[in-house]
């Protein structure tokens, strides 16, 4: 009688423990926020430039188009200064969570080589998600200008070192460094003249007070269309559909020559890999959008929308070679 008076307290105890762990179970579920499917609410893309320009353009299609694909508002957000350094640590300093991203570009590359106290690390605090497309830019003269080709530019130039000039704007930007590697790769020496932008540049151009300026496909083409600037190459390795008839600088007798701009999508370091690839996957279905086969003509881009890796991989060749540059002509941000 006694020990069936045990098992049965043995058997009521256990069933207590079942019992009052199943209620903590079920509490701690009830605690635990249930989280949403990504995106459920605004998605920002800061853009460390000011509104109006190239890069700021190619933000707000993508934003257009991706706020389609993810099925929520996708706003851009400028925030320009110190060489995009703004804009780039606000992002490397939000939560992970998908609803802050970065449109980088070539700045993220070269910056690390220009200041050696940048506020964040350009890989170790980013999550790379696509590259959206490659620019290039376009050398141009005045229509006036002897100088028809890229030879004609390289023998002025070594027949009167030094007094041949090129216009540049901003410190280390892909116009300002497109410059400095054609110095070095076709062994010349043009003097520098910089530049707060582009538009003063160009009108510098028009009046004769510079001989040459490699600039984006945005700031020249119409001028090119119009007969007011003379265009002799194409910047980029490969020819650009937008130009078809202009010749690479690298065939036209600089061999290896080649300068580009890049357009890519960032988050903050430890995004989780679920939302990258769900961004990836927007991202690549907007660049084949008509929207961005029109910015192909008009900003001069090719399209990418490659793999996180890839753009990982791109930008640190990138670093790589515009450091070795940036280095070796001792350019350094004013």
């Amino acid at each position: 009688m006694q020990k069936s008076t045990h098992r049965s307290g043995s058997t009521l105890r256990r069933r207590l423990t079942i019992i009052v762990a199943a209620l903590f179970a079920t509490a701690a579920l009830a605690a635990t926020p249930v989280r949403a499917e990504y995106p459920d609410k605004i998605i920002k893309i800061v853009v460390p430039f000011s509104s109006g320009g190239g890069t700021d353009i190619i933000a707000r299609t993508l934003a257009q188009e991706i706020s389609t694909d993810l099925g929520k508002p996708v706003i851009i957000e400028n925030k320009p200064g110190a060489g995009t350094v703004i804009g780039t640590q606000l992002v490397a300093t939000s939560p992970p969570d998908g609803y802050t991203l970065l449109l980088a570009s070539f700045a993220h590359a070269v910056n690390p080589s220009l200041n050696s106290k940048l506020p964040f690390d350009p890989h170790k605090d980013f999550a790379a998600v696509s590259l959206i497309a490659r620019s290039l830019n376009i050398v141009v003269v005045n229509p006036a200008s002897k100088i028809k080709s890229i030879p004609d530019l390289i023998a002025e130039a070594k027949a009167n070192p030094g007094k041949l000039n090129y216009g540049t704007f901003g410190t280390g930007t892909s116009a300002h460094l497109a410059g400095e590697l054609f110095k070095s790769a076709a062994n010349v020496n043009l003097t520098t003249v910089a530049y707060r932008g582009a538009a003063p540049a160009i009108t510098d151009l028009l009046g004769g007070q510079i001989d040459v300026i490699f600039t984006t496909v945005a700031s020249a083409a119409s001028l090119v269309g119009g007969g007011q600037l003379r265009a002799l190459a194409v910047t980029t390795a490969e020819r650009s559909p937008a130009f078809p008839d202009l010749p690479t600088v690298a065939e036209s007798g600089v061999p290896g020559y080649a300068a580009e701009s890049w357009y890519g999508l960032y988050a903050p370091a430890k995004t989780p890999a679920s939302i990258i690839e769900r961004l990836n996957q927007a991202v690549a279905k907007a660049v084949q959008s008509p929207a961005f086969k029109r910015l192909e003509t008009n900003e001069g881009l090719i399209m990418v929308g490659g793999s996180p890796e890839a753009l990982d991989r791109y930008v640190r060749d990138e670093e790589a070679r515009w450091g070795k540059l940036i280095k070796d002509a001792n350019i350094k941000v004013e």
